[in-house]
């Protein structure tokens, strides 16, 4: 027999404003205990010195992740130029270095590159998986890598400024699986002089702001107290881009068994992806097919 997990049924989501210095399952560790959840988990991993959102699941929204990992995601962040690390940003050895500096405007005309469906090839310390084992063991271990190039959309990357000639500050607008680090470090080769991240901030994913976000200093002052619960944000909120159908009763009863129920559609057309709700909460996320949703997911 299973164990049971100890902790409260308690669903919804937390938008963290992470610090650095922590990793994204450090957070999570701490809100699960703050909240005495029985269940948690995060839509995007943060690298330890990155800050900005995290945001965590609780319960029944960890069906939910896979909606805001997929979603956009915007991110602020310093280049350093004329230096390149094994890491790609500045925790790592240095490896190479020049004294060539771009004009901003050369930065500028170079960003175009990077924007749009592009290649790109994750850092060497990454957790991307080669023959089975995470690349950052074997960067670890000294080993060179070759890892192979994924798709990634950029939807923007803008220049905001050039505070002096070693330092540019951008900020990324892109899809699921980018690193930051491979920017930066791609920029940097593209301009004939090297880059690392210094610094980066999530500023939003999905429908998550920073500006919203909570602090684990708040967290940690109400923790295990009742009145921490006014920082959970309804599960619903986790499929914001998804269409909305409204189940009727006898259809939010099937849908919660597993099985299609009836659905009345203001949004979704026939084969979309849609959540149902049933008196203002979610009951599943389905396939949305001639007045039924068919269900993939179902929260209990």
């Amino acid at each position: 027999m299973a164990r049971k997990r100890k902790g409260r049924d308690i669903s919804g989501w937390v938008v963290v404003d992470k610090p650095a210095g922590l990793t994204s399952t450090a957070v999570v560790n701490k809100l699960r205990w703050a909240f005495d959840a029985k269940k948690a988990g995060h839509a995007g991993t943060l690298d330890p010195d990155a800050t900005g959102v995290l945001a965590v699941a609780l319960g029944e929204a960890t069906k939910t992740v896979p909606f805001i990992t997929d979603a956009l995601k915007a991110y602020r962040f310093t280049v350093r130029l004329g230096i390149a690390t094994n890491t790609d940003d500045a925790d790592g050895e240095v490896i190479a270095t020049s004294e060539n500096r771009p004009t901003e405007g050369e930065v500028m005309n170079a960003l175009s590159a990077f924007v749009g469906d592009i290649e790109q090839v994750p850092p060497q310390f990454s957790a991307v998986k080669i023959d089975g084992e995470r690349a950052y063991k074997r960067a670890r271990d000294g080993e060179a890598m070759e890892i192979a190039a994924r798709p990634l959309y950029v939807e923007a990357l803008d220049f905001l400024s050039m505070p002096d000639m070693d330092h540019v500050e951008l900020e990324l607008v892109c899809g699921k699986g980018g690193y930051v680090r491979s920017i930066a470090r791609d920029l940097g080769e593209a301009l004939g002089c090297y880059g690392h991240v210094l610094s980066l901030r999530r500023i939003w994913s999905g429908p998550f702001d920073a500006d919203d976000g909570v602090t684990l200093d708040q967290i940690e002052h109400l923790a295990r107290t009742p009145e921490i619960d006014q920082y959970i944000r309804p599960l619903e909120e986790g499929l914001c881009d998804l269409p909305e159908v409204r189940c009727t009763p006898e259809g939010a009863a099937r849908l919660r068994n597993g099985n299609p129920g009836m659905v009345i559609s203001s949004e979704a057309e026939y084969g979309d992806e849609a959540w149902a709700s049933f008196e203002g909460r979610a009951v599943a996320v389905g396939i949305y097919r001639a007045g039924e949703l068919h269900p993939s997911r179902v929260f209990l």
